[in-house]
């Protein structure tokens, strides 16, 4: 597999973590594999003893963590020559990922692209809704040309459709439920973040305008909790002017991100663009009940009373009701808890990825040349 990634280390995100995930995967079932990143400080030579290209790249202006890719077609074909791989992965293709399907379409190189980020509309978040219609013409063209493409999650799989890209399956994300789980729940960081014994609301992920954290907001004066925040981004400093009374404990790494997890109370997850819902799952996992906007990836990985309850996008008179309701009733809290960890102890990454390698054999299964596919 030659995995086309269009974001890697140093940059700690979903995509990269997807793409780690399926490289220990891939080292452990006996299989080869070449990592083609954006170069950026810090890129490591090797991961899991495969070797990591890292082809020139600019920062986005505005966004220094993301990288555009600068390759040319001709230099994948090279890569591709020379590795001679049996299928190309492309994790969230947009910038490298156009030149690298561009290349496997010529070279009829079976291509699986992981659809993994709403680029365009990410885009309006950021005041270029002008561009939306070019930024979706470039993904469709992009998905058309690949063999197949894996969404994450039913509603995603749906708007792809919509959107005229064919051939998608679904494929979901791992959680990590050893490192994930209730038992790391603490008593002594409890007791620092919410001394007078407060219900603790948490929310975790990146501080940027498309994660809508400042709907939060709307949380900040139910009677007897109180709202941590963890993570980090442009937003951040703006949000703590707009949350004064939340704790924001910024990025945590290693055991202290499942321990601050695990010791919260109620998770909520407000942004109503996420393709999956990554840190749902991992809240699950800690046996904590989630409160998240009813649209895209949160539909498959929320169970309304049974692991957690959604509410219609920006309807924050409900998302507030929902919180309320869970921080004034320690039983049903409880109850959720209990679904929550139950709904995801089977989606370990080896069973993920897994499903992974069976999408790379039906790619393999089929030779696509140019816009036509033959079997």
């Amino acid at each position: 597999m030659a995995i086309v990634a269009e974001s890697f280390l140093p940059q700690v995100n979903g995509v990269t973590n997807s793409v780690l995930r399926v490289l220990e995967h891939l080292r452990a079932r006996g299989h080869e594999a070449l990592v083609i990143a954006p170069h950026d400080d810090g890129v490591p030579e090797a991961y899991e003893g495969y070797p990591v290209i890292a082809l020139n790249a600019l920062s986005l202006p505005g966004y220094a963590d993301v990288r555009i890719g600068l390759t040319p077609t001709s230099q994948f074909e090279r890569i591709f020559a020379d590795f001679a791989p049996d299928v190309v992965h492309l994790a969230a293709p947009f910038s490298m990922g156009y030149n690298a399907v561009l290349a496997t379409s010529r070279m009829s190189i079976p291509s699986v692209a992981v659809f993994q980020t709403e680029i365009a509309s990410y885009a309006a978040s950021y005041g270029w809704a002008a561009i939306t219609p070019v930024l979706w013409s470039r993904l469709r063209r992009i998905h058309s040309l690949a063999t197949l493409t894996l969404a994450p999650s039913t509603y995603t799989a749906q708007t792809l459709a919509e959107r005229g890209v064919p051939r998608v399956r679904i494929w979901g994300r791992g959680v990590d439920s050893v490192r994930f789980d209730p038992a790391k729940r603490d008593e002594a960081l409890r007791a620092e973040l919410a001394p007078y014994g407060e219900v603790i609301i948490g929310y975790m992920g990146r501080l940027a305008p498309e994660k809508q954290v400042a709907d939060l907001a709307v949380l900040t004066d139910i009677p007897g909790s109180r709202l941590v925040i963890v993570g980090d981004g442009p937003s951040r400093a703006e949000l703590e002017e707009q949350l004064p009374s939340a704790r924001f404990v910024g990025t945590l790494a290693g055991d202290e991100l499942p321990r601050m997890v695990a010791s919260m109370d109620v998770f909520v997850h407000p942004g109503e663009l996420e393709t999956f819902g990554q840190a749902i799952q991992e809240a699950e996992a800690c046996g904590v009940p989630i409160v998240a906007t009813g649209v895209g990836g949160p539909l498959d990985l929320v169970e309304p009373d049974v692991n957690g309850l959604l509410y219609p996008p920006g309807d924050l008179t409900t998302m507030r009701e929902h919180v309320a309701a869970l921080v004034a009733d320690p039983v049903r809290r409880g109850r959720l808890a209990t679904g929550a960890r139950e709904a995801v102890a089977h989606r370990t990454w080896a069973y993920i990825c897994d499903q992974l390698l069976a999408h790379y054999d039906d790619a393999c299964g089929s030779v696509r040349h140019g816009e036509l596919e033959v079997v």
